[in-house]
């Protein structure tokens, strides 16, 4: 055992251990610098304590609370068998050149490194490069989409007071008013993801408040993914009239309100969630650096959250393709229904699903198309909605 140093002041013992090959989990993973720390009250147990003892870490890398943690040894029950790290009474507090553990009992304790991705550096510049450019494309087009909206919308409130025989005005819906709200959802989303890494760079409150606008950004528009599968199912699946009263109004509540209050709670109660996320390289040192979620049960959270409205609009989906199957149809109308849903696989957002297979050989390949698919969405949104005016256009009727 290396670097052990042992010494008693007031019945307290301090053990410093430079080698991590005696405790090793089952995952064997690693901490930092291969420090551990143990301290101990002679013949007592201590736990529970008031004020939490403190123990510094020094390093030289790029750190947060997402790569790096703070935990104590909790030793097998068996005869042979590994222990594990644990995280619970302990917090962690990251500060320049050091992590702080603050932790409520006396045990050996180390600073647990976090590999959540393992990219090389051309890799993790690939798919920077790739989501910049994309993020920029879909911005201007999401962008060109929502004006183009906003002056088909005010075309059809004129056409619909001209006096013009009933049969050829257009129902008034708030399919397009829907569609409009998930656009600029969406150009938020890609505004505030090419901010993140600039502002990176700034201490403190701008990083903090670029994560929150990235977060709160995130949640609009999967919410808006949500209400168009919702309003997709009213119109498809349950085709009587169904009459919500302010229905607009109460879908705006839903994916505007309730994502701006859970930001801005996280920002009241416990602002050190959003800050500085770094993405490591195999290396551990030519790392990426963005403003971004710092607290794991936060991205969890989140993840959750995503989970349960791609689920619902993978179902309704799914339903939409049931429906085109039972009817037969022309070829031409066939390949028109397959155009139609492809546009609402990126409507619904089903290709934010690919987040939940980051897992073993499917990393790599998953980044990639995950990365393509979604920082285009706003292109493909687009072309799908010059698509669809074009189909309105032709056919003199409505359609959704």
């Amino acid at each position: 055992m290396e670097g052990v140093q042992a010494w008693e002041e007031q019945k307290l013992i301090c053990i410093h251990i430079h080698s991590s090959g005696i405790f090793l989990d089952e995952h064997n993973s690693s901490v930092l610098n291969n420090d551990i720390l143990g301290a101990f009250l002679q013949n007592r147990r201590v736990s529970r304590l008031r004020r939490p003892v403190q123990i510094q870490f020094s390093h030289n890398m790029e750190l947060d609370a997402s790569n790096a943690t703070c935990v104590f040894w909790v030793p097998a029950a068996g005869v042979g068998r590994t222990g594990t790290w644990s995280r619970e009474g302990c917090e962690t507090q990251h500060r320049q050149g050091t992590v702080l553990c603050l932790c409520n009992h006396l045990t050996y304790f180390a600073v647990l490194l976090i590999q959540a991705h393992n990219l090389s550096q051309s890799e993790l510049e690939s798919l920077t490069y790739i989501s910049t450019v994309g993020c920029s494309i879909s911005a201007t087009a999401t962008f060109c989409t929502l004006l183009l909206c906003c002056i088909f919308s005010a075309v059809g409130t004129l056409c619909s007071h001209c006096p013009l025989p009933s049969r050829r005005r257009r129902p008034r819906d708030g399919t397009t008013r829907i569609h409009m709200n998930l656009l600029a959802a969406l150009l938020l989303l890609n505004v505030s993801f090419l901010l993140s890494e600039p502002l990176a760079s700034c201490p403190g409150g701008p990083c903090q408040a670029a994560a929150a606008l990235l977060h709160g950004s995130l949640l609009c528009t999967l919410a808006w993914m949500g209400a168009e599968g919702f309003h997709l199912y009213l119109l498809l699946v349950k085709v009587y009239n169904i009459y919500i009263r302010h229905y607009l109004l109460k879908l705006c509540l839903c994916a505007w309100g309730l994502p701006t209050l859970a930001v801005v709670a996280v920002l009241i109660f416990k602002r050190e969630t959003y800050g500085h996320h770094v993405i490591s390289t195999a290396d551990g040192y030519k790392n990426m650096t963005m403003c971004w979620l710092t607290s794991q049960p936060a991205h969890y959270l989140t993840l959750c959250y995503a989970g349960l409205i791609l689920l619902f609009n993978t179902l309704v989906l799914a339903a939409v393709v049931v429906m085109l199957k039972r009817i037969q149809r022309q070829k031409e109308q066939a390949r028109r229904d397959w155009v139609t849903v492809l546009g609402l696989t990126c409507l619904l957002g089903t290709t934010w699903g690919l987040a939940f297979f980051s897992f073993g050989i499917f990393l790599v390949p998953q980044l990639y198309l995950f990365t393509i698919f979604n920082s285009l969405q706003g292109l493909f949104l687009c072309l799908w909605y010059l698509t669809t005016h074009r189909s309105k256009s032709s056919s003199n009727s409505s359609t959704s």
